[in-house]
């Protein structure tokens, strides 16, 4: 079994199917009870497609599966868009759970990396809360360090950062 992640458009069904995975997971922790459909709905309604799209944001697929490449179940998702000329941040990072310690949020960050690269980025940054400890545990593992806050608002209580390098072998 394998990951491979691409970019895809914010509103395919894949894509849309994650989002609302996402959302349901990571508002049902803050509620502590599962969201509704309503409420996925609206958490959803702020979030326009234009911001993790070219020329200033992107948004990857990841599918998991034998084959790898399209052959595989869409399990993960995220997006990264510019703040500035230099810093991206990195948003809507989700691995379904039923294929988590596989592999597949080292390879969704390593292709989110990648594509804040493309868009000139050099540093890429990060909001998160508390309780959510896998993704914390992730970031970290691959090399992001607590920073101070540069956002604020009811769902952000710890931030990351990490300075982009040039790939190996480019």
């Amino acid at each position: 079994m394998n990951w491979s992640v691409r970019p895809e458009p914010f509103a395919t069904s894949d894509a849309t199917r994650l989002r609302r995975d996402y959302y349901a997971e990571v508002a049902g922790r803050y509620w502590r009870r599962p969201a509704t459909e309503a409420e996925i709905d609206e958490g959803l309604a702020d979030d326009p497609p234009d911001r993790l799209a070219p020329p200033t944001g992107a948004f990857v697929v990841g599918r998991y599966g034998d084959g790898g490449g399209d052959e595989g179940v869409a399990a993960s998702c995220g997006g990264v868009r510019l703040l500035d000329a230099a810093t991206a941040e990195l948003t809507r990072v989700y691995v379904s759970p039923a294929v988590r310690r596989t592999g597949g949020g080292a390879a969704l960050l390593t292709a989110l990396e990648d594509a804040a690269r493309r868009l000139g980025a050099h540093r890429l940054v990060l909001d998160t809360r508390l309780d959510l400890v896998e993704a914390r545990g992730l970031y970290v593992k691959r090399g992001f360090r607590e920073i101070p806050a540069y956002s604020s608002g009811p769902y952000r209580q710890i931030w990351y950062g990490k300075e982009l390098t040039a790939p190996a072998g480019r």
